[in-house]
């Protein structure tokens, strides 16, 4: 099992930064990419951010240009910093990790808890 730690939500007015935090622990070995889900109210969970172990990563289009991901792997730590945020970035964002297993060889995604994110107008 692999569990995720969210920190760095909370209330800022838009055109503000915020930078969340994701550790990993547990069963770590085997993780092959970390990442950012949200998911504002009424609507689905979409994937904002993800970056594989090799640092290549990608976003969404809405938050390209804006958001940046990174990761300490001696740290077992994703980051998402986030600039010139904006009212419809107003969501819970939630870390995820997936994770191949060495001996089935099969992939796990493990979730956070969620952090609140929300912009003011």
């Amino acid at each position: 099992q692999v569990q995720l730690v969210e920190s760095g939500g909370g209330l800022v007015q838009a055109g503000g930064s915020l930078r969340l935090s994701c550790a990993a622990s547990g069963s770590i070995l085997g993780i092959v990419t970390m990442g950012w889900y949200r998911q504002a109210p009424g609507k689905q969970r979409e994937l904002v951010a993800d970056i594989g172990n090799s640092g290549s990563s990608s976003y969404v289009d809405s938050v390209k240009g804006r958001f940046t991901i990174s990761r300490d792997n001696a740290k077992n730590t994703v980051f998402l910093q986030m600039n010139s945020l904006k009212p419809e970035d107003t969501a819970i964002y939630y870390c995820y990790a997936r994770r191949r297993s060495m001996v089935t060889l099969r992939y796990s995604d493990y979730w956070g808890q969620g952090t609140q994110v929300t912009v003011s107008s």
